[in-house]
């Protein structure tokens, strides 16, 4: 199985809910509405899932091994980091910019 894809859909800050994913699995079949999301211990991905006849949820698609579950988790944490990381290094961006006009100025 080749992730050829993932794409973080939604960020969010407040609540357990921290993102949702969407991934791509060998360039074949997309699957939507991953969620990332923060556990007691650490985050953790929960697979799209629909609530059935007696309320109970039940996952749409999920890994069948744990080799598998690994896999997706580690590259979607992965996935996630990086896009944090990223929107973290263009909002400090500007902050440094606006910094260096002034001691431009002031020089």
């Amino acid at each position: 199985m080749e992730i050829s894809d993932i794409r973080i859909r939604k960020i969010l800050q407040e609540g357990r809910l921290r993102a949702v994913i969407s991934l791509t699995i060998d360039n074949a079949v997309a699957v939507h509405d991953i969620k990332l999301v923060q556990g007691d211990d650490r985050m953790f991905v929960a697979m799209p899932s629909r609530r059935d006849e007696a309320g109970l949820f039940r996952d749409i698609i999920h890994p069948i091994n744990p080799e598998a579950r690994a896999l997706l988790e580690k590259r979607i944490l992965e996935a996630y980091d990086k896009y944090v990381s990223a929107e973290a290094a263009n909002a400090a961006a500007p902050v440094a910019e606006e910094a260096s006009d002034e001691a431009a100025v002031e020089a």
